[in-house]
């Protein structure tokens, strides 16, 4: 009796490496992203506050709190 075989696929390559000057322009768009986040949840009031107002505040007033921002 002949068994029937599965056809064995080729040997894959691996992946090349991301070279780190296609990365670099990403990593410093992610970092000024957090930084204005960071900013918006943690300063944006009172004497530093960039946009007047308690609209803000109130968007991310629960974030604030949840990472440890005193508000009150």
């Amino acid at each position: 009796m002949a068994y029937a075989t599965a056809p064995v696929p080729e040997a894959t390559h691996a992946l090349s490496p991301v070279p780190i000057r296609a990365l670099l322009p990403w990593a410093a768009l992610v970092g000024v992203l957090t930084l204005v986040l960071l900013y918006f949840v943690g300063a944006e009031q009172g004497a530093l506050s960039v946009l007047s107002g308690e609209a803000v505040h109130e968007w991310v007033h629960d974030g604030r709190h949840l990472l440890g921002f005193p508000c009150h």
